[in-house]
């Protein structure tokens, strides 16, 4: 028996581990989805949101949500959590308490995202404390307490995809309405610009962490590991999870393919979370061949749910949290009604096994029924805010971007800023072992010219090496962005076509006067030429002198080598 209790407390205790690297997933998720100047504002709402999460829900939300003696609707007000939640036989309390504990951070953050670069941050900790006491865990109460009246109506949602993530999703699309678009994401005719983020490995890096802590959101939520069948109850959850998320992926891949006419990278990202979100109802209770049902039909959800909050509610959504926890949680939680299949953890079975409409019409209820009450709740808690402190930056603020105008912070990527500050300076080279100066100037009627090259990046490589087989070994290059008559490329961004009238490319300057301009300009010609637009472009300038500093030298003997 001790053997049993030690095994499940540490499952317990190994499954809040892993949903607490969650939210190095969300984190990472929503920093490279939205702008580099909001990215310190990202980590710092990330990381408060687990830190008063935790101080909130210890407090009182535990409390509301598992206090013993509770009624149908609220929990037993445990202030400071002095009760013992353990279960005979099983897990310790202390395990239930830290892995419940987890849960109801990652609810809240999903808000994080869905109204990022342009919330005040005092008012988002505001937000995480209410919904962390108050708001998550009365949900909670109704559907995985076992004295709440969902959870007597029979409603399945075995690790969150209403409880967790259709209460955030649902959250995150009221709170980004009443906050508004960020400037510059709808014209005045109401046409959605793309907005991409600044880092897809950032975001890539943050879905795989979310997949892997997944295993133990889903799995850990069995609760146990060593009873009899556990274990092969949290095989099955392994297997359903990462089976949904995995179609969901693809499918998302092969609808933007169709959609885009090429497989868009970040809304894939958004596919294998909307795998995840859509199981986590019924990984428990699916077969493998029902959780790749519930992948194939959420990465379908996703995708016309994040271009319909977009592009018809006008709601501004830059991680596409909206589409992948409110919208993939509602469905699958009610899918849960048609591919139950197993009578033995839950009262009903689906519709698709002979269980008739009561599973389906009793998911349906507690969707709906959730969705009621945080509409209710949040939209009170939002419009408090809003006419109190306020829920949005300034116009200037936003436009600077959050990481200087909310925490003086200049830039989340210091290395990479522009350094204004003073350089070491070697001082004064030695006489013996300077150049030596030659006030010189042997050709003082030579023409020298200044020839810039604007042309694509891939054929940088190709006039290099053609430009110094003429005899030219200077030049400057510079990245640059610009468009000629081809107007940019069709591109698309979560299914928004991407302004993309400034394309990249190289600036090559060079000035000559040995070497003859028509020269110069064949051979980039011939480097350069593919017959389509877009080859690039070459200006001719006159360029009165030139000086070479170490040595003093002007005009035509400067630009030669030594």
């Amino acid at each position: 028996m001790e053997l049993s209790v030690a095994l499940d407390t540490l499952w317990l205790l190994i499954g809040a581990f892993l949903v607490f690297i969650m939210h190095a997933g969300f984190t990472m998720v929503e920093t490279g989805f939205t702008r580099a100047k909001n990215a310190g504002n990202i980590i710092m709402k990330n990381i408060i949101n687990v830190a008063l999460g935790t101080i909130s829900f210890w407090l009182l939300g535990f409390g509301i949500m598992f206090g013993l003696n509770g009624n149908d609707i609220i929990g037993g007000f445990d202030f400071l959590i002095r009760g013992d939640y353990g279960v005979a036989g099983g897990y310790s309390s202390t395990s239930f308490i830290i892995f419940q504990t987890m849960f109801c951070a990652t609810a809240a953050t999903i808000v994080s995202g869905a109204m990022a670069e342009r919330t005040k941050f005092s008012t988002y900790c505001i937000y995480a404390i209410i919904m962390s006491m108050f708001i998550y865990p009365i949900s909670g109460h109704w559907i995985w307490d076992a004295s709440g009246w969902l959870a007597k109506l029979g409603f399945h949602d075995f690790a969150g995809s209403t409880v967790v993530h259709m209460v955030g999703g649902l959250a995150a699309l009221i709170g980004a309405k009443m906050l508004g678009p960020r400037i510059g994401k709808y014209t005045k005719s109401g046409k959605s610009n793309a907005m991409p983020g600044h880092s897809l490995t950032l975001g890539a890096l943050g879905v795989l962490l979310l997949w892997f802590g997944w295993f133990g959101f889903n799995g850990a939520s069995t609760f146990s590991i060593a009873g009899e069948g556990k274990a092969t109850l949290v095989g099955s959850v392994f297997i359903t999870t990462n089976l949904a998320a995995a179609i969901g992926t693809v499918t998302v891949m092969i609808v933007t393919w169709i959609r885009y006419k090429k497989p868009d990278v970040s809304m894939t990202l958004n596919g294998a979370l909307a795998g995840l979100v859509g199981v986590t109802a019924g990984a428990d209770v699916v077969t493998p061949l029902g959780a790749a049902i519930i992948g194939l039909v959420a990465g379908i959800v996703v995708v016309f749910g994040v271009e319909f909050v977009d592009k018809k509610l006008k709601i501004d959504d830059p991680v596409g949290a909206i589409g992948v926890h409110f919208c993939c949680g509602a469905v699958g939680t009610l899918l849960v009604g048609l591919l139950d299949y197993e009578d033995v953890v839950t009262p009903l079975k689906g519709l698709f096994y002979g269980g008739g409409l009561e599973c389906l019409g009793v998911q349906s209820l507690g969707v709906v029924a959730v969705a009621a009450w945080v509409a209710v709740s949040i939209t009170i808690v939002f419009v408090i805010l809003k006419k109190t402190i306020g829920l949005r930056v300034s116009v200037e603020e936003e436009t600077l971007g959050l990481d200087i105008t909310e925490h003086a912070l200049e830039s989340s990527y210091a290395d990479f800023a522009v350094s204004v500050g003073k350089v070491a300076d070697s001082g004064k080279v030695p006489v013996a072992a300077s150049v030596p100066v030659t006030v010189s100037n042997t050709h003082p009627d030579a023409v020298i010219t200044k020839v810039v090259i604007v042309t694509k990046q891939s054929k940088f490589e190709a006039l290099k090496d053609a430009l110094e087989a003429i005899g030219i070994t200077g030049m400057t290059v510079t990245q640059v962005l610009g468009h000629g008559l081809q107007k940019g490329s069709s591109q698309f961004y979560r299914g928004v076509p991407v302004s993309a009238t400034l394309l990249p490319k190289v600036k090559v300057e060079v000035v000559i006067s040995k070497i003859a301009v028509s020269d110069l300009v064949n051979t980039a010609k011939k480097a350069l030429y593919t017959g389509n637009i877009g080859d690039g472009k070459i200006f001719i300038y006159d360029v009165r002198n030139v000086v070479r500093v170490s040595t003093n030298e002007e005009g035509y003997d400067a630009l030669q080598d030594k």
